[in-house]
């Protein structure tokens, strides 16, 4: 029997997240708890667990008969969950520009410089990437003083893919360049071009997914 670790069902949660989002699992592909139990090697508690917390993002539905399905994914649902990312992120990014001290100026220009040095290592880590690019990210709103906004946009980003966007060698050069045009945009306090280039970081992303989606041929 699988030992059950804290917050597994979080983990499950991201897995299956990454698969819907990403296109791997279409919409109206049923789950079955005891594969998706068996692919992970977890007991069906934490699965039935992540199903439940998916159904509350409306990522899966509970259809009579057939259990758990994909819900519906439209090319405008990702442009439109990107687009609010883009637009929180921007007001984050204004008011970060707007209040940033030289010190926490430096603190954020050490995380970016530790994400580089994941990002274009021969094998990047995906997981450390990922964890370092949201710990810069994390910096960077606490400077905003805007705890409910940051916690919205917290919210919104549970829609994006990270492990498909961060394998993408060309995803993580573009993260690399809007977070430097962040910064040079904070150390001038230019609250206009912080927006710019922190907006510039979402819709690449919605762009590269919504590519990777008709690729795909998931709504022909």
């Amino acid at each position: 029997m699988a030992v059950e670790r804290p917050q597994l069902s979080d983990e499950v949660v991201a897995h299956l997240r990454d698969r819907i989002m990403s296109g791997e699992l279409r919409p109206g592909e049923r789950l079955r708890l005891e594969e998706v139990a068996d692919q992970l090697g977890v007991s069906i508690t934490p699965v039935r667990e992540a199903l439940l917390t998916l159904r509350g993002y409306d990522m899966v539905e509970l259809q009579p008969r057939r259990g758990y399905v994909v819900a519906p994914l439209s090319r405008q649902d990702i442009l439109d969950v990107f687009a609010l990312q883009a637009h929180i992120a921007g007001d984050l990014a204004e008011r970060i520009a707007e209040r940033v001290t030289a010190a926490e100026l430096a603190e954020l220009t050490a995380a970016h410089r530790a994400l580089r040095r994941a990002a274009q290592g021969r094998r990047p880590e995906i997981a450390e990437l990922e964890r370092l690019e949201f710990e810069f990210h994390r910096a960077g709103n606490r400077v905003a003083g805007a705890r409910k906004l940051s916690w919205l946009l917290h919210w919104a980003t549970r829609y994006t893919p990270a492990r498909f966007l961060s394998t993408d060698p060309a995803w993580r050069a573009g993260m690399l360049t809007d977070h430097e045009a962040l910064l040079a945009a904070l150390a001038g306090h230019d609250a206009q071009a912080a927006r710019a280039a922190m907006a510039r970081h979402f819709t690449d992303g919605a762009e590269r997914l919504v590519k990777h989606l008709d690729d795909l041929g998931i709504w022909a």
